[in-house]
């Protein structure tokens, strides 16, 4: 099987080119810069932009399945540049497959597809679309994942999955960021310490993908259809990062704000920002806000149904798997 991945130079899309590599499919990593690591390990890769529609048609060529994992995921900017990677890019996917024939497309999503302004407790995927979003990022890939949904037919067939929280050890976004704001003394816990929520630990968001592709062949129960995807093991999300964070040796969460009082603050951040036209992200914002102190967690019993999807590395494993791997740097940085 010949696949290209967009990303594949990312956290999520690096691992997804890894096991396809590992399995013996003939893999090609797509992004914007050069990945010598990839080259050097006799993955074919291309650099180009999902902006550039001849450029992404032109990648698609002699290719079977599609991995679309790029996008732009700041939870903060301005709609204009989001627009055009994570919207725009997708149109310019789709086009290059029905371009050169190419059967299969599996496109990373995200749950908050569907957050608007209110916890979500054990929801499955026949939960609707918010008719408002506070940001442009889960607006954008809610544009996105409508338009590779759509697209699924006899020619090709499409499939969307929303991991939630994906994190583990390369994680270059998420943990890091935790950690570095704990380690300042600048993470504040919003609420009472009671936000239920799901995360998916960074291999078997990946092999989600895998299965997906597997699994979409014509007639397919997942073809058109968007999938949630996590550890199906929700946590408490705070009580859950002091763990990590205490056993990385960083001092735990111990200051708490409200989460009217987060949400007020990530209005006048937002307020700022604009009206200054900052670079950067808001300290808060008002969806940040909500992904702190409101539970979020989903069903996923038609991913295992539909796709055969069961998570393979537990929480408690990841984590001791993420720390050791944390450790590690750490010490070859010292």
């Amino acid at each position: 099987m010949k696949a290209l991945v967009t990303g594949g130079g990312g956290f999520l899309g690096g691992r997804i080119v890894a096991m396809l590599h590992q399995r013996g499919d003939d893999v090609t990593a797509l992004g914007r810069r050069s990945y010598p690591h990839l080259t050097e390990r006799g993955i074919a890769t291309i650099q180009a932009d999902l902006r550039d529609a001849e450029a992404m048609a032109a990648a698609c060529e002699g290719i079977d399945v599609v991995f679309h994992v790029a996008a732009v995921t700041h939870l903060w900017g301005r709609r204009g540049p989001m627009w055009a990677t994570n919207v725009d890019g997708t149109r310019h996917v789709i086009a290059g497959c029905r371009r050169h024939g190419v059967r299969r497309l599996v496109f990373t999503s995200t749950p908050s597809v569907v957050f608007g302004d209110e916890p979500l407790c054990g929801i499955d995927e026949s939960q609707p679309y918010p008719t408002r979003y506070l940001a442009h990022y889960p607006a954008s890939k809610a544009e996105a994942e409508r338009l590779v949904l759509r697209a699924n037919d006899d020619d090709l067939h499409t499939v969307a999955l929303r991991p939630h929280l994906i994190w583990g050890p390369g994680d270059p976004h998420l943990i890091p960021r935790i950690v570095e704001r704990a380690r300042r003394g600048k993470l504040v816990q919003i609420g009472k310490g009671d936000t239920r929520v799901d995360m998916t630990y960074i291999d078997n968001a990946a092999n989600a993908h895998l299965l997906a592709c597997d699994a979409l062949e014509p007639g397919a129960a997942c073809a058109g259809r968007p999938y949630f995807i996590s550890q199906g093991e929700p946590v408490l999300l705070w009580p859950w990062l002091n763990e990590l964070l205490a056993r990385l040796d960083v001092l735990t969460v111990r200051r708490t704000m409200s989460p009217t009082s987060a949400r007020l603050f990530g209005t006048v951040c937002e307020w700022v920002y604009t009206l200054l036209r900052r670079d950067g992200e808001p300290p808060m914002t008002r969806f940040l806000a909500g992904q702190l102190s409101q539970s979020r967690y989903f069903d996923i019993s038609a991913a295992r149904r539909d796709l055969g999807y069961e998570p393979t590395v537990s929480t408690a494993e990841g984590l001791d798997r993420l720390v050791a791997d944390v450790r590690c740097h750490a010490e070859r940085g010292a």
